[in-house]
């Protein structure tokens, strides 16, 4: 049976609103959204015994780290387009599903290529998943304001998702063995599979025609080499390969484009993407993405390598700054039904920007408090306004177009995350070169990582340079702040009206 979303009537004009089974609803959405966006950093504390039980090598291990965010991000327009289609409930169930299958076939790998291949079709399930909640969302929601409500829910959990991600692999590690992270997502599918077709109502687009293979296979062979050639630039420098990689990822992307601009029933429709409201926030969305993502980086390596705080010890200092995201999002989203959203979203950039000037200022004598108020601080202002542009975004899309338009919007973020590290992170590397001695070894002067096992004095001038060098990264990332702020004004002024 097919349910539809019962909305409560209000007296009046304007759009019906949500009850409490839409709001109900949204509490199963959260519950795939929270575990997709865990997995992407739940195997940092689980590497080590999966190392020791598995033994991969070098190029195994990083497969194993990477494919599921790889898979994950080339798939998302794929899945979107097919939820417009086929029901995005029907595309949400069957991630769910696959996701359960794959958690237990990753849980009980008995080799390198088993839990590599487990870990892709984690991506290929979370690619289902993640715009289906979104553009669930799209139908739940008619009314604007109840709707920003939602969103601002959708990006905490997505960003609180992350940040848990090494605390939890850290607990079950320490007490189960490293399987166990994978199963911790089994009672949530489960409940999700369970609940979704008696809570979520189905929906299709008005999309016609049949879906194109052509366009799913260009939008993958766009995405994939372009973020991992993005990728590993900025964890290894230039390097021809991966060089090569991200060529081919823009040559293939300039065709997925030509191809949808040729047909009648598109995968993305490329009308919405010059729309200043949605292509505005896809940007904004990006560029916040590439401040977080190209920052968290020196933050996780300063509490680990430079205050020697152990890996799980650094995990929930790290969470901290979620408090910033947890008080700031709801008060963005309030100030946005009084306001311009554009002047909002601004505020947010600026307000990070602030986080990344105090931040630009740290020495090694600063107090760890100042660092997690700092960054508190940049954490709140971002995702303010990523919570802004989300809803703005969403709010622009057609309902027929929720399910890509999503995807699309998810697609620029991963891509911000990958721009960032590389951005900022060559920023960062330059300056650390520059500052260390020029006796070091070669090792240290490359990496911090590269100077622990060098003798105390290179390691204590390793540490001083690795401050500086994120001092540094705060500066890049405060005038990106800034640079963004001016987007938003110039491009999404009464661009919500």
């Amino acid at each position: 049976m097919t349910l539809t979303a019962q909305p409560e009537p209000v007296a009046g004009p304007g759009p019906a609103r949500a009850g409490r089974r839409e709001w109900t609803a949204l509490g199963v959405l959260m519950l795939p959204l929270l575990l997709v966006s865990m997995d992407v950093s739940v195997l940092y504390f689980a590497i080590p015994s999966i190392s020791a039980d598995l033994r991969p090598g070098a190029t195994g291990q990083l497969w194993i780290l990477d494919i599921y965010g790889f898979v994950l991000a080339g798939l998302l327009v794929t899945m979107g387009a097919l939820g417009d289609r086929i029901g995005r409930r029907k595309v949400l169930l069957g991630g769910a599903a696959l996701f359960g299958v794959a958690s237990v076939a990753a849980a009980y790998a008995q080799s390198p290529g088993a839990l590599i291949g487990a870990r892709a079709l984690l991506g290929i399930a979370g690619a289902c998943l993640m715009p289906a909640t979104l553009a669930l969302i799209r139908v739940l929601f008619a009314d604007p304001a109840q709707r920003a409500k939602a969103v601002t829910l959708w990006t905490s959990v997505m960003a609180s998702g992350i940040a848990l991600g090494p605390v939890v692999s850290g607990a079950l590690v320490e007490h189960f063995w490293w399987g166990s992270v994978f199963l911790v997502n089994l009672p949530a599918m489960a409940l999700l599979l369970v609940l979704g077709p008696l809570l979520l109502p189905e929906s299709t687009g008005a999309v016609t025609g049949r879906f194109d293979v052509l366009s799913a296979a260009l939008s993958l062979g766009a995405l994939l080499p372009l973020i991992h050639g993005v990728k590993e630039l900025a964890e290894d420098g230039w390097a021809p390969l991966p060089a090569g990689g991200a060529a081919v990822g823009l040559l293939v992307g300039l065709l997925f484009v030509r191809r949808q601009a040729r047909l009648a029933h598109p995968m993305v429709d490329l009308a919405l993407l010059r729309n200043r409201a949605y292509g505005g926030s896809v940007l904004a969305n990006l560029l916040a993405m590439a401040a977080t993502v190209g920052f968290a980086v020196f933050l996780t390596q300063y509490l680990q390598s430079v205050l020697g705080q152990s890996p799980l010890e650094a995990a929930l200092w790290s969470l901290v700054p979620t408090a910033g995201v947890l008080a700031a999002a709801p008060t963005a989203a309030a100030l946005a039904r009084k306001t311009d959203r554009a002047y909002v979203m601004a505020g947010g950039f600026l307000v990070a920007a602030a986080g990344f000037a105090r931040l630009a200022g740290i020495d090694r004598a600063t107090p760890l408090w100042v660092v997690i108020v700092g960054s508190a601080v940049y954490a709140g202002g971002l995702v303010s306004a990523m919570t802004l542009a989300n809803e703005l975004a969403l709010g622009a899309a057609p309902p027929e177009r929720a399910g890509s338009a999503a995807a699309v919007l998810e697609s620029g973020a991963e891509l911000g995350g990958a721009l960032g590290m590389a951005l900022l992170g060559t920023l960062g590397a330059a300056v650390y070169t520059g500052a260390m001695p020029a006796d070091a070894p070669t090792a240290a002067r490359e990496t911090l990582g590269g100077a622990l096992t060098a003798g105390p004095s290179v390691l204590d001038a390793a540490r001083t340079a690795f401050v500086d060098a994120m001092g540094a990264v705060s500066v890049g990332a405060g005038v990106l702040m800034v640079a963004s702020a001016a987007l938003s004004l110039a491009l999404l002024r009464r661009a919500g009206a």
